[in-house]
């Protein structure tokens, strides 16, 4: 169950209908704290149906339909739904494009079910106090605590803005610095972290490494 006791509303969004089938299945035994109350083959048959906008949407990259990631993550954020995409491959490109849009996480399908979940279960802030965020994957060899990276300024802000929701582009907007600022100070951030051992490659990572240094709001 989710904190404060209802079910996250979850939507699935993949023109594989055998893939649809195995998350839908798998998510009503295994997840619990979700509530699928929505799950379409395409962009259209989600956003026309009467249960969309839901808290959390997790949809495919590529649809047959031509309508953009971008497009597609912008809409639902705009409606009011976090989206983590899911992909066949993990290309950087097409990361990036879909966690500028706005994305919590990009994930690939190759990933265990149990994962997804995990990180579903982070971007909508289901691990409370009694249940610390833990990463699923082991810190590298030869790193045995939790280091706290030393960040600038500038890097706690576009840290704090962009794990709250924000694009790269809206972070340099309420910094009032230009673009390319803003993401530069993202990527020290992800750098630091990296050499801490704690890894930042996901938007849901960085959730993951503000929510234990205390820079969620």
């Amino acid at each position: 169950m989710a904190l404060g006791g209802a079910p996250v509303r979850l939507a699935l969004l993949d023109d594989h209908e055998l893939l649809l089938d195995s998350l839908a299945s798998w998510i009503r035994v295994n997840a619990p704290e979700f509530d699928l109350v929505l799950r379409a083959s395409t962009w259209l048959d989600l956003v026309h149906s009467e249960a969309f906008p839901t808290s959390l949407v997790i949809m495919d990259l590529q649809l047959r339909e031509s309508v953009s990631i971008e497009a597609r993550v912008r809409t639902c954020r705009a409606a009011g739904a976090k989206v983590i995409v899911l992909s066949a491959f993990d290309a950087q490109a097409d990361r990036d494009r879909a966690l500028d849009a706005g994305a919590s996480a990009y994930l690939t399908k190759s990933q265990p079910l149990h994962e997804v979940m995990a990180v579903a279960r982070t971007v909508m802030g289901l691990d409370g106090e009694a249940a610390p965020t833990q990463d699923w994957r082991p810190l590298p060899v030869g790193v045995t605590s939790v280091v706290r990276p030393a960040l600038s300024d500038g890097e706690r802000s576009a840290l704090s803005l962009y794990v709250n929701g924000r694009t790269t582009g809206e972070v340099a907007a309420e910094m009032n610095v230009q673009y390319e600022t803003a993401k530069t100070y993202l990527r020290r951030v992800r750098e630091k972290y990296g050499r801490a051992g704690r890894p930042t490659s996901t938007r849901a990572d960085l959730v993951r490494r503000a929510a234990e240094d205390g820079y969620l709001v």
